[in-house]
């Protein structure tokens, strides 16, 4: 099967979008498929076209930037040209451009399947209340053209406004989460490097340094978290600086951090690699992820932590809860509540809960559902398990195409 799939921001741009995109893309194509990504090519130094793992990259030219969106005169012209040449169209939203780009999937007969990441939620303003109602429009006549919605889980999709509008054609595939298994010379040299002895008990956020996950909610917590634990560090991986539409953010929050920094106490590690990863976790005692509205719809790096028998602590968000849900592996906190923030993230340094309480729990309880462990996790968010009900998804829908033809 010939593969197109399209989404504003493709690698080396890094975030939970684009990595998934990736995974899903590179193990479609293991599957045996031609895979094709369509996107921007936001950064001019990146070539138009090139091959990656055995996936095609053709990257449109940006005009110009609105938000965090990009204006691409030549996407209709050259989606039309990749349509044409494929079998099926998988579409990232939000997007801007999905509306075209669905409609010209089903005026084809291609088979379209619309991955919804989140809903959009964009700071207050009259400018950006105009983006917001012109990328909604967008991506609701994009779902009323294309023949199937992806979302990561039942729970998200029955709380999003927008999948609930058009229910009938969503399906929940749980999204692509891989590592690679680091050695154990990697993980004492990380540990060593950044937290010598291990003397120090380890509070870890991986992410974009962005508004949407809650990085002040953090900071307003750890007053009363180095009370309790004077010796804990803060460790923040991921981009940190001239993160796109954030900068703002940044230099807001900057000056309380770079309290923390002088004592030894926050350390910006930056953007790691999958091996660098593989290493991190293991040498972390919790990881947070203090998300405050639904832009976050889930946090891959939860599944990450906990497939290395890591507790995680979760904002109450639907999708963002569903991993502590799924392992019993943390705790739930309730959104942008700094006391209950630090009151939970205390309470799993207290215990080192990863090998307590945080792990799996096999015995059903007053008829919960049995947890899932670290191996089941591997299973069900593998590359490979994504990529093969994607494709059960494309075949379904060309079954049905191909009836009413008949």
């Amino acid at each position: 099967m010939r593969i197109l799939t399209v989404l504003t921001y493709y690698r080396p741009h890094t975030s939970g979008l684009t990595i998934y995109a990736e995974r899903l893309a590179k193990a479609l194509a293991k599957r045996g498929h031609q895979v094709t990504v369509l996107t921007s090519q936001f950064d001019k130094s990146t070539p138009l076209e090139e091959k990656q793992d055995g996936v095609r990259i053709r990257r449109v030219p940006v005009l110009l930037r609105i938000s965090k969106g990009v204006i691409m005169p030549s996407i209709g012209r050259i989606a039309s040209e990749e349509i044409d040449k494929h079998d099926a169209l998988l579409l990232h939203l939000p997007q801007f451009d999905a509306a075209g780009l669905a409609l010209r999937g089903r005026l084809r007969k291609k088979p379209t399947v619309i991955i919804y990441h989140s809903d959009l939620t964009l700071p207050k303003g009259l400018f950006n209340l105009l983006v917001s109602f012109v990328i909604n429009l967008m991506n609701d006549l994009a779902a009323r053209f294309t023949h199937r919605i992806s979302s990561y889980t039942e729970d998200f999709a029955n709380h999003s406004p927008y999948l609930r509008r058009f229910a009938d054609k969503v399906r929940v595939i749980s999204p692509a989460v891989e590592l690679p298994k680091a050695s154990a010379a990697d993980i004492k040299a990380f540990g060593g490097q950044h937290n010598p002895q291990g003397k120090h008990p380890v509070i870890a956020m991986a992410t974009r340094f962005a508004a949407e996950k809650g990085v002040e909610v953090l900071l307003k917590a750890l007053p009363r978290i180095f009370e309790k634990y004077p010796s804990a560090l803060v460790w923040f991986a991921g981009q940190y600086e001239n993160v796109l539409g954030e900068e703002e953010y940044f230099q807001r929050l900057m000056p309380e951090i770079e309290q923390y920094q002088k004592k030894g106490q926050w350390v910006f590690l930056g953007n790691l690699d999958l091996r660098q990863m593989a290493a991190f976790y293991p040498n972390i005692d919790v990881l947070v992820v203090p998300s405050t509205n639904s832009t976050e719809t889930f946090g891959f790096v939860q599944i990450e932590a906990m497939m290395n028998g890591k507790p995680v602590v979760a904002s109450e968000l639907p999708g963002v809860r569903q991993p502590v849900r799924m392992t019993g592996m943390g705790r739930v906190t309730p959104v942008g509540d700094a006391e209950k923030l630090a009151e939970n993230l205390i309470e799993l340094l207290g215990s080192r809960e990863g090998k307590e309480k945080g792990e799996r729990r096999k015995k059903k309880k007053n008829g919960e559902q049995e947890k899932m462990d670290a191996e089941e996790l591997k299973r069900e968010f593998s590359p490979d398990t994504c990529a093969q009900r994607h494709e059960e998804l494309f075949l379904e829908i060309a079954k049905e195409l191909k009836r009413k033809e008949r």
